[in-house]
């Protein structure tokens, strides 16, 4: 009998239901494999079907020719002529295909060995499949796991069925990793390729910083305290807005928790990244204000037509505002979306007092050219 033995078909279903796969796709597959491996093997260039049946694994090949006239046939391989179509079934007419069985002697052999592959081929891609689906439905957000090596930089964490890799473009200046440290990271991108499934994570991604205050602080969990937007330079200092719509809770100090727990155990995971906690204000003045922590701000003027803003702050506090390398209004501009130009309370007076010289002389301009327009009427 030219089939696969039974006992590889039993192995096949047990597989199937193990690995979640249906038989169906994998016979369609192994019919596909086994035209090919006909074709290759027999030197064929013959358009043949392979058919195997499901009970038994008793394996057919057909070579499928068209019925033309009698004097058309030019090529036997694909065609056969009515009269010979007839004498196997009387029901032929010119047009229709018939299928001759052509199996080889030794074709179990073939179909055995290329069912093996198929199935193999299966299984793997159905395992990636799985494990695509489930860390797909990671993407953005924590996963935790020990570092199994490291190369080039890269570092390498086991995160369950699968090893993930943290770039060393996603990882904070100055982090350093030991194999077997367990490490929190952002999953930032899930890919399926010909390799298989790789996932690619981050230290870096503000994400990171929102997922951490979402495990530390039940207020966010239920929904109490909301987080409206987050601005980062890892490894240095992060921003992040809060908000609460119960005016009974504060939101900055939930995020802080009792004695400043909370928000410490999360600059512990960012290796000591400070954190500036802002409460979020739909009035966007008040929310740049309070951006700019932990500098005071004096006044806020916003242009919405240039989406910008004009602060004014104690002289002494410009440099805190400003920040060092001008880090601090940098995180504010991108945690409220609006372009921020610092001024000191001096500067601004002197801008005001040049501003009112200014608007003096062209007053007094006005009234002598006036006069002289005047005098020359007379």
């Amino acid at each position: 009998m030219n089939g696969i033995n039974e006992e590889f078909m039993s192995a096949l279903e047990g597989l199937c239901e193990e690995k979640n796969l249906s038989p169906e796709v994998v016979f369609d597959a192994l019919e596909a494999a086994l035209v090919a491996a006909y074709k290759r093997n027999f030197a064929s260039a013959q358009n043949v079907d392979v058919i195997i049946n499901r009970q038994t694994g008793e394996v057919h090949v057909y070579a499928k020719k068209e019925v033309v006239e009698n004097d058309d046939v030019l090529d036997p391989q694909q065609e056969i002529s009515i009269d010979d179509a007839r004498e196997m079934s009387g029901t032929y007419n010119i047009g229709d295909v018939v299928d001759i069985e052509v199996t080889p002697r030794n074709f179990g052999r073939i179909a055995a060995m290329t069912a093996r592959q198929v199935v193999t081929q299966r299984i793997r891609e159905a395992e990636r499949g799985i494990i695509y689906s489930e860390f797909a439905e990671k993407m953005n957000n924590l996963v935790t796991g020990p570092v199994q090596r490291i190369e080039r930089g890269n570092v390498f964490i086991d995160i369950g069925k699968i090893e993930a890799i943290l770039p060393v473009s996603e990882q904070p200046p100055g982090e350093e990793y030991e194999i077997h440290q367990t490490v929190k990271c952002y999953v930032s991108d899930v890919k399926n390729g010909a390799r298989g499934t790789q996932i690619l994570l981050s230290r870096t991604h503000p994400g990171l910083v929102r997922r951490l205050f979402e495990q530390e602080v039940p207020e966010i969990q239920e929904g109490i305290v909301e987080i409206k937007s987050v601005s980062r330079e890892a490894g240095s200092r992060s921003k992040i807005a809060v908000y609460s719509s119960d005016k009974n809770v504060d939101p900055q100090g939930a995020c802080i928790g009792p004695r400043g727990v909370r928000v410490q155990n999360i600059a512990d995971e960012l290796r000591n990244e400070k954190i500036d906690i802002v409460k979020w204000s739909e009035d966007p003045a008040e929310f740049i204000a309070a951006s700019l922590s932990p500098a005071k701000v004096l006044s806020v003027s916003i242009d919405e037509e240039d989406n910008s803003a004009r602060v004014v702050v104690p002289e002494h506090q410009l440099s805190l505002a400003i920040g060092k390398a001008g880090q601090n209004v940098r995180l504010a501009a991108r945690l409220t979306g609006w372009k921020i130009d610092i001024i000191s309370d001096v500067k601004a007076a002197e801008e005001e007092e040049l501003m009112k010289a200014a608007q003096e002389q062209a007053e007094e301009d006005f009234e002598e050219t006036e006069a002289a327009e005047g005098n020359d009427a007379e």
